[in-house]
């Protein structure tokens, strides 16, 4: 069995990781709030914003903390189409679940519903990345904790479905984001307890690509994306905002005329 580290970097990448999920969580929720207060092609376009930033976050987490994942003996790469792969899901089965609660009537249900989805998705997102792994060996799971990361993976994005529909204010939602990321977070970890790798030496050159050639800068411009897109949302003016703008115009108007 080879000896697994997660956290290679120290306290690094862990913090980091979190600090990701915070902050997808965190644009999520917000865009989510527009969106509910938002109609037509306005609700659309905050809606797929959300389902990207709650994906992106989720999987920027994921991969951030797997550059502090060794495994003694073993180097270890990752297959390029199966990790964009997990990216796609991850935005996808977010989406769905976003949608669902949004548009439908019935909230307790959707709600049910979009949380089992997404949860189970977000679950599929984290082990299909991990099946993207490459190293000189075979990788096992224990059932049990596999198990617990994806009743975790439910519950937690159960509660941010509702916290997208019930929390309004910047204070709650920021609340929320920091325990929505250690949900998250709580669940990537418990999913890397379960693993089990046996090594088997080997001097055979390991396909796909090492961390710092592909996922290093993929998590960084994903990170990127995540900051960019939160300044823009907290810019952005509210709708109460801008209908207090349009008011607050139209005796001006009046008065020229």
């Amino acid at each position: 069995m080879g000896h697994l580290d997660h956290a290679t970097f120290g306290w690094l990448t862990p913090v980091l990781s979190y600090v990701m999920a915070c902050i997808g969580a965190a644009l999520g929720l917000r865009c989510t709030v527009r969106a509910l207060a938002a109609t037509g092609r306005a609700r659309r376009n905050w809606l797929l914003t959300a389902a990207s930033a709650i994906g992106t976050g989720i999987w920027t987490m994921h991969f951030v903390a797997m550059l502090g994942f060794g495994v003694s003996g073993t180097e270890i790469h990752y297959n390029v189409p199966l990790t964009i792969l997990s990216l796609l899901v991850a935005m996808a089965v977010v989406g769905a679940g976003v949608f669902v609660v949004a548009h439908s009537r019935e909230r307790g249900r959707a709600l049910v519903l979009g949380g089992l989805t997404t949860g189970l998705g977000v679950a599929s997102m984290h082990y299909l990345g991990m099946a993207a792994l490459r190293l000189h060996g075979e990788v096992s799971y224990d059932p049990v904790l596999v198990g617990l990361s994806v009743v975790i993976a439910v519950v937690a994005a159960t509660a941010a479905l509702w916290a997208g529909l019930n929390i309004k204010s910047p204070l709650a939602v920021a609340v929320a984001s920091l325990v929505m990321g250690g949900a998250v977070s709580s669940m990537h970890y418990t999913g890397m307890m379960a693993v089990r790798v046996r090594v088997t030496p080997s001097g055979a050159v390991l396909p796909g690509a090492t961390t710092m050639q592909f996922i290093f800068p993929l998590a960084v411009g994903l990170g990127a994306y995540l900051f960019l897109t939160l300044a823009f949302v907290a810019l952005s003016p509210t709708a109460g905002e801008h209908e207090a703008s349009v008011s607050a115009q139209r005796p001006v108007e009046s008065a020229v005329r």
